[in-house]
């Protein structure tokens, strides 16, 4: 049986209608015990800060949450550098999302920039319905893949018959637009002028994402 392999790509811009902030909380302490102590007290913080703004405490997720032994390096009288113990450093990395608001983004960052716990952060852009689009560039790098193979049978001189195969990879997409870095918007959220005009003049781009699968058709 003759075959033709061919790779279509689909590529489609959205729009994106959801806010998601990533919080970092972040501490160093010598007793293990009263690291994660902390690391609670801070979450619960975090927590009570955000259900003044009409989030459920479930709403705030944890991506990622870690214990480390740090030590730091000195020079013994000797010259020799040698390592000490200094502490167990917690790291808990969080993310709440809602619908695209920038009054409400503003809001919530000043509040995050000024609370007590005072946790790094960061905004990006996604989508409500992430598969629906996946979907779609689903369908366009097909549809792209057929019109290549037509155009090659019938240059050929042949006939494009029934698929074979259809070789997809189900990688991850990623569905998400930074508009800025995380420093840069701290500080400008931590000022009193960020209090006075809570409505963040921020517009997000379409977010471009591309993706291709491999069909293969006999031909007769």
């Amino acid at each position: 049986m003759r075959t033709i392999r061919v790779t279509g790509k689909g590529q489609i811009k959205v729009k994106p209608d959801m806010t998601r902030i990533t919080m970092t909380l972040e501490g160093l302490f010598k007793d293990y015990g009263e690291t994660l102590r902390h690391s609670s007290e801070d979450t619960e913080e975090l927590k009570d800060v955000l259900s003044t703004f009409g989030f459920e405490r479930a709403d705030l997720k944890t991506l990622n949450f870690s214990v480390d032994t740090e030590y730091e390096s000195y020079k013994d009288r000797d010259g020799t550098y040698k390592q000490r113990f200094s502490g167990y450093r917690f790291r808990h990395m969080l993310k709440v999302e809602f619908p695209s608001d920038n009054d409400r983004l503003g809001k919530v960052l000043y509040t995050l920039a000024n609370c007590k716990v005072r946790p790094e952060f960061r905004i990006s852009y996604t989508v409500s319905d992430p598969e629906a689009a996946k979907n779609t560039l689903l369908g366009k790098a097909v549809a792209d893949a057929k019109e290549k193979a037509s155009v090659l049978t019938q240059a050929a001189g042949v006939a494009l018959k029934d698929i074979q195969t259809i070789d997809y990879s189900w990688g991850e997409i990623d569905f998400e637009y930074r508009p800025m870095n995380g420093d840069v918007l701290m500080e400008c959220c931590a000022t009193p002028m960020a209090a006075k005009s809570y409505d963040l003049d921020i517009e997000p781009d379409d977010i471009n994402v591309s993706d291709t699968v491999t069909v293969v058709w006999e031909i007769g």
